[in-house]
């Protein structure tokens, strides 16, 4: 298994208590398939993914990469990882091309690795005539092409993206989704949130549903699709919290 989640939990206090964001959530990642994060607004996905970005610990839980807890060296499966947030966070000050020299330094490539990475990721993603401007030529759609490529600066095994399309246009979006798919076959790993069903449809070998921080189904679309007697992963979805909502 590349990636199991152990029963993590994650408690923020608050005045006279506490806010649970997760409760006791466990699921395994299984190497090179696509598995995107599901649930309504605070459900838990943004919460779990940064949890499994080490960007915040758990209250309580485990994660284990190939059977060893990332917690016992974190730098080294940072190392393993590629991390897209959902809002660009480049440095206006540099040059993409000094973005993703940057990015190769932080995880300790050498001069020639990052040069024949960034060599290798403008090829891949059409972004030479960029290379020397600052990021606020871009548009939304190439910033969002440009900091997956920076993502895979180290070449990760695994890679989250976090709202990967939102708020761009329709055809920017499947070009993403084509991006995705190259990912995919290319033997990385995806863990996805995303709030377009469609895309999770499309896109995804298995999908995670969330709510009130705990995971309430998972399986591939099709199944769910069919389990639920519905022609799209939109309308299982909202039959799903219908369901929900009447077993309150």
């Amino acid at each position: 298994m590349l990636l199991s989640i152990k029963k993590v939990s994650k408690k923020y206090p608050l005045k006279g208590g506490s806010h649970v964001a997760l409760n006791e959530v466990s699921l395994d990642v299984h190497a090179g398939e696509v598995l995107s994060l599901l649930g309504v607004n605070g459900a838990g996905k943004t919460t779990l993914s940064s949890i499994v970005a080490t960007l915040h610990p758990p209250t309580t839980g485990d994660i284990t990469y190939r059977g060893e807890s990332i917690y016992a060296n974190i730098p080294e499966f940072r190392r393993k990882l590629g991390y897209c947030p959902q809002k660009p966070n480049l440095n206006a000050m540099l040059t993409l091309k000094e973005n993703l020299v940057f990015a190769g330094r932080y995880y300790g490539l050498t001069e020639a690795e990052i040069a024949a990475r960034v060599k290798e990721l403008v090829e891949q993603f059409g972004l030479s005539k960029y290379l020397g401007e600052k990021a606020s030529v871009l548009s939304r759609g190439y910033k969002q092409r440009f900091m997956i490529a920076r993502s895979l600066i180290h070449k990760p095994e695994i890679i989250i993206l976090d709202e990967p399309t939102v708020g761009l246009d329709p055809h920017i979006r499947r070009q993403l989704w084509d991006v995705i798919r190259d990912l995919k076959k290319a033997g990385i790993t995806v863990l996805l949130t995303t709030h377009y069903l469609d895309e999770a449809e499309k896109l995804s070998d298995r999908v995670c549903i969330l709510d009130k921080g705990q995971v309430v189904l998972i399986d591939t679309p099709d199944k769910l699709m069919a389990d639920f007697k519905e022609k799209n992963l939109e309308d299982m979805f909202i039959k799903f919290l219908d369901s929900a909502k009447e077993a309150l």
